[in-house]
């Protein structure tokens, strides 16, 4: 990391301290499975996220990447289930310049076409925000989603750095050909939601210290079955959640529009996922499948727990209410109610297809509620079209629970 000492900003003492003083409970959090090698494998990109905040203090980051390239002299062709997948993303291909039509105007402040519904809103019930007139909650809603599709931003280009180091490291020429595909795909996401998010929104936030600390650990370990893991099972599997979340609440056509497009890559790679792991975790010793299993664990609890929306917080509520505050408000919200129903439908059950759902795992699942998901379709049996027409029922129905 020492190429970077140019490019950051310089930190203030207190500044330091506070962030210091912060990441003891994270930490604390991250450890709920005991294990020590995994503890270790997150105590760099911790140190680097929570407490030098890097993602936040230079234009560009440098992350050390040591997986090895593998290269396949023979050329074999011999996974056929992998040859149809590869065909199909040559036939699913799509232009972000062509196929969206981004001459349309959008207001983002137009109360007839909302961006996001008030009633889903976090803090609709905060006396600060009731106080507030009707163009000053648009205003929030506005940058609440710019936040989360900031976020998103941010999550895509470390998808596209990690298909590209999977595409060298996996030992499959099938796989190969296949990652050179999602390669594709994640440069046109990269492409599309900046494009909305400069010329549509016109805001953009910084990346999430959460979500660089998982984009560091995925970068910076050399396993590739690690990188595949983190990225195509879990990454991509709480992308196709929080996509569906908000194609099925916002009233906006365009983000609607290629939100259903970006659905149907991210059905794909999660596809490619669980069908490049579940032979080789079968493969592995006791104790690195317990390493994965618990490793897997604690990113869920990364995802669970800390997509918390702390910049848009410290934009709006921070004079208002404390940090503790605002995460209980947040987590028990709705929205988030919403947005870890259809995460977890779609990535427990591919943990249970790859094997790291083992009876000794289990219990921390079940203690957060997640194993009501486990028997629901896994990646290799759900196509993108059911994917998309389960998820609008299930947000549907949870909506009409709220208004009833």
């Amino acid at each position: 990391m020492s190429d970077q000492k140019d490019t950051l900003s310089p930190m203030s003492a207190p500044e330091f301290l506070a962030s210091l003083a912060q990441v003891g409970p994270i930490m604390r959090d991250a450890v709920v499975s005991g294990n020590w090698k995994v503890l270790a494998g997150m105590l760099g990109p911790g140190y680097r996220g929570f407490v030098q905040h890097i993602g936040k203090r230079a234009s560009s980051t440098k992350m050390p990447s040591s997986h090895a390239v593998h290269f396949d002299w023979e050329y074999r062709r011999d996974n056929a289930e992998m040859s149809r997948l590869y065909e199909n993303a040559k036939k699913s291909q799509w232009n972000c310049s062509v196929d969206i039509d981004w001459n349309r105007d959008i207001d983002p402040f137009d109360p007839n076409v909302m961006l996001l519904p008030e009633e889903v809103f976090p803090v609709q019930d905060l006396p600060t925000y009731q106080k507030l007139n009707t163009k000053e909650k648009a205003i929030q809603r506005h940058a609440l989603l710019a936040w989360l599709l900031s976020q998103f931003l941010h999550g895509e280009q470390g998808a596209l750095y990690a298909a590209a180091q999977v595409t060298e490291a996996v030992p499959w020429l099938d796989a190969k050909l296949y990652g050179s595909t999602q390669v594709v795909d994640e440069g046109r996401h990269v492409e599309t939601f900046y494009h909305y998010l400069e010329n549509k929104l016109e805001k953009r936030y910084e990346i999430n210290d959460n979500l660089y600390v998982v984009i560091d650990m995925l970068m910076t370990d050399s396993r590739w079955d690690m990188k595949f893991l983190g990225m195509q099972i879990m990454i991509e599997g709480l992308a196709l959640g929080a996509f569906s979340t908000i194609r099925n609440l916002t009233q906006e056509p365009m983000l609607k529009d290629f939100l259903k497009y970006i659905i149907t890559d991210e059905a794909r790679h999660v596809h490619f996922g669980v069908l490049s792991l579940k032979d080789y975790i079968a493969e592995l010793s006791d104790a690195e499948r317990r390493e994965r299993e618990d490793w897997t664990f604690e990113v869920s609890l990364f995802l669970r727990n800390r997509f918390l929306a702390h910049e848009f917080y410290d934009e709006f509520y921070a004079h208002a209410i404390s940090r503790a505050t605002w995460d209980k408000l947040v987590l028990e919200s709705q929205f988030m109610d919403i947005f870890r129903k259809t995460m977890f439908k779609r990535i427990i059950p591919n943990l249970k297809r790859i094997g790291l759902l083992s009876d000794r795992i289990r219990p921390y699942y079940n203690e957060l509620g997640l194993l009501a998901y486990e028997n629901h379709k896994n990646a290799t049996q759900l196509s993108a079209k059911e994917l998309l027409d389960e998820d609008e029922v299930l947000i549907g129905s949870e909506m009409g629970a709220h208004h009833h």
